[in-house]
């Protein structure tokens, strides 16, 4: 019995992906990075500033997205964003002046609590990276 299930990656511009053959997908929800197999209960969740990792027999993929709303049901997983890039594609300078930008917005003023923690997640993922 196969243990693969689809993803499908949605963001304003597109379709940004679709695979058949995904064995596990982490991504980072509001909770905390989730695992995501084949029979997984069905979820809905938002997602943070991080790395999505897909696992498949087609290879393996990384992609950082800065948010978006996740769900998983009936063996499909959809993931809506509005930012999505992916790693293999992030040189030093891209990723230079997407943590530059989270730096200028974390030093504006009056910004609520979730923001903060939002823009730091931010920061912190996108030193990470290459």
């Amino acid at each position: 019995m196969s243990e693969e299930f689809k993803i499908e990656i949605v963001n304003p511009e597109k379709s940004f992906l679709v695979k058949d053959d995904v064995s596990e997908v982490v991504v980072p929800a509001y909770e905390g990075e989730m695992g995501i197999l084949k029979d997984h209960i069905s979820i809905i969740s938002f997602l943070k500033p991080g790395i999505i990792k897909i696992l498949s027999k087609s290879g393996d993929e990384s992609y950082y997205v800065e948010d978006g709303i996740v769900e998983f049901k009936n063996n499909t997983l959809s993931i809506l964003t509005s930012s999505i890039l992916n790693i293999a594609d992030i040189d030093k300078s891209k990723q230079q002046d997407l943590l530059k930008l989270a730096e200028e917005e974390s030093n504006k003023d009056k910004k609520s609590d979730q923001s903060n923690y939002l823009i730091n997640q931010k920061i912190e993922v996108l030193k990470t990276l290459n």
